[in-house]
């Protein structure tokens, strides 16, 4: 997935089937087997084994029913993989969303969904995960101004859905931290901000949510760059990950020294302000769009 931009439909890789890829990966090379061996078995080219075990396609379960075959697996581990893999396959929750979700996005949402820790950088508006209805609204009219009332509509009600994860009774944590420019950006007029903000404060008292802002008068620090996110997950098969994202498209990176640097990065900003002074401004910025 290194710096790699995901491709719609079946070509977005979700959580499941990225760990079912490196499962299969490891499986082959446990075997002491290389790519062309696979490939041979399958009659196929290698890149469609290393497409497999990227999660970059979907799982054809004759595929994989034959590879592990292959690599010595028994029966009821071939079934047992079959069955995960055909969960794999289905879509997911989003699915219905897919016509307004950017095909750049798909992996995103499954990443989100599937991560036990996210950490945020955000330098122009709050995180989704913490919107209010009337700030993503008024967030996504100007992402999105040729849309229609109904497109956008749906894109809110996306937004939205998302946040379910937060409330979830196994929730993962969120650390979000915001530019204190966040805050005087005006979207949607004072009563939208206002009430931003009090989601903002009530987000920060959930003992598995921290809400971090960067002062103006930090100055120069390492996170004046594009927003990013980075996430990490429970499975040994899934690596740390980080998003950042451009105008039209994404990037995705998994590469150790990649994903440090964007951690370190995260902690550094952290240093820059507190929980108590973060709070204390966030009361005074509630007090001026009152």
């Amino acid at each position: 997935m290194s710096d790699t931009r995901p491709g719609t439909g079946a070509g977005a890789p979700t959580v499941l089937r990225m760990i079912l890829g490196r499962r299969l990966q490891e499986a082959r090379q446990h075997a002491g087997l290389s790519l062309d061996d696979a490939a041979k078995a399958l009659r196929v080219t290698p890149l469609t084994i290393r497409r497999l075990e990227k999660a970059e396609v979907g799982l054809k379960i004759l595929y994989v029913e034959k590879l592990l075959e292959t690599y010595g697996a028994g029966r009821q581990e071939i079934d047992e993989f079959v069955t995960l893999a055909e969960r794999a396959n289905e879509p997911g929750w989003w699915h219905p969303y897919r016509d307004v979700m950017p095909s750049w996005f798909t992996a995103y949402v499954s990443l989100e969904t599937g991560a036990r820790t996210l950490r945020t950088y955000e330098p122009h508006y709050v995180t989704g995960l913490l919107q209010t209805p009337g700030y993503a609204r008024a967030v996504l009219r100007g992402g999105f101004p040729n849309d229609t009332e109904d497109g956008l509509d749906r894109r809110v009600e996306l937004r939205l859905r998302r946040q379910g994860l937060l409330t979830k009774p196994d929730a993962p944590t969120l650390w979000v931290v915001m530019e204190e420019a966040v805050l005087h950006r005006v979207v949607g007029g004072p009563e939208v901000m206002r009430d931003q903000i009090d989601r903002l404060l009530e987000a920060s008292e959930l003992e598995h949510v921290s809400v971090d802002i960067v002062p103006f008068d930090a100055g120069a620090h390492v996170g004046a760059c594009a927003p990013f996110t980075y996430f990490r997950f429970e499975e040994r098969e899934l690596p740390d990950i980080v998003y950042s994202e451009i105008l039209s498209a994404s990037v995705y990176l998994d590469q150790r020294a990649d994903v440090v640097a964007h951690l370190e990065a995260h902690n550094r900003l952290s240093l820059k302000t507190s929980s108590a002074d973060s709070r204390a401004l966030l009361n005074r910025m509630r007090k001026e769009y009152s």
